[in-house]
């Protein structure tokens, strides 16, 4: 069974055929109206959300298919109740695909063990696939291309998007240059960044860690940024964060360092003031509506492509 875990399990043409799907699905949508008909989506969700729950549920509704929302707070898996082994299994027996959005990654291994349907990372600790591959469909719109544009990201970069953008930049020949505070708590995960410079090393690009804004933003294609304050920091570390990251936000200022024509993207939900200022997020170069709105078509393609190569499209 052919499931979206990370990036990392992907390879360059599975990512791009993601995104090509996604942008004719995007400017062909009649295409797809019944392709989901009589299939069922369930979505599973940990972690609350309101860009994932509308684009997926959105998506398998213009897909003909239809979508449940599972809480894991009010049911029996939440509850410890039930293993995730068993709930899988049973969900399989009622359902074409599933999408969670969870806590721990090794939650969603686990489930991937036991499902007999197609199941989509919507979100982990380690892990956020669909969100790059919406984001690289964004950068490509804008910019007619993925291959040698140079991507750089500032800030928090112990995070799942900063993982999936290591594992899925060096992999489109995309050169990244990470710009983050020093210390094990903010840098990426050492095992991803290991994998990331092997990817590079294959397609000949660059994958560095800084501790320079400026250093990093210097003729960069696309700034990319994160919250500081992610579901899983204590609200009382705000503080010490903040001082801790304030070098890393997107300014006018590294904006202006940047490469001509150079696009911000942030996944959202955005602080102004805080990641980025909101003369660089409400600028004439930010693309984070885009961005947001891609995560409808990108979810839409990864459900066709799941279903179809587990043959469970609509006929």
């Amino acid at each position: 069974m052919k499931h979206l875990l990370s990036l990392e399990d992907w390879s360059a043409d599975e990512m791009a055929e993601a995104i090509a799907t996604a942008r004719t699905i995007k400017a062909h949508p009649e295409r797809y109206e019944n392709c989901m008909r009589r299939r069922t989506l369930c979505m599973i969700f940990e972690k609350p959300s309101l860009r994932t729950r509308l684009s997926f549920e959105t998506g398998a509704t213009q897909m003909g298919g239809h979508a449940i929302y599972y809480d894991t707070s009010t049911s029996p898996l939440g509850s410890g109740k039930e293993s995730i082994g068993d709930t899988v299994q049973t969900m399989c027996r009622y359902v074409d695909i599933i999408m969670a959005r969870l806590f721990k990654h090794e939650d969603l291994l686990e489930m991937a063990k036991y499902a007999t349907v197609p199941l989509i990372n919507a979100l982990t600790n380690f892990s956020h696939p669909g969100q790059i591959l919406a984001d690289l469909q964004t950068v490509e719109e804008h910019k007619g291309r993925l291959e040698g544009l140079k991507v750089a990201y500032f800030g928090d970069a112990f995070n799942n998007v900063t993982h999936s953008l290591l594992f899925g930049c060096p992999k489109m020949g995309m050169p990244i240059t990470v710009a983050c505070p020093e210390g094990a708590e903010y840098e990426p995960d050492p095992k991803v960044l290991a994998a990331a410079q092997a990817a590079a090393e294959r397609t000949g690009v660059e994958v560095r860690v800084v501790h320079d804004a400026a250093e990093a933003a210097r003729g960069a294609d696309v700034l990319y940024t994160d919250s500081w304050m992610s579901y899983h920091i204590p609200k009382d570390q705000a503080a010490a964060r903040i001082k801790v990251f304030t070098p890393f936000q997107v300014t006018t200022q590294l904006l202006a360092l940047a490469a001509p024509g150079a696009v911000f993207l942030n996944c959202l939900p955005a602080i102004r003031g805080m990641e980025q200022t909101a003369e660089v997020i409400d600028g004439p170069q930010s693309v984070v509506f885009d961005e947001a709105e891609n995560r409808m078509h990108m979810h839409k393609a990864l459900m066709y492509l799941l279903l179809d190569a587990a043959g469970r499209l609509a006929k």
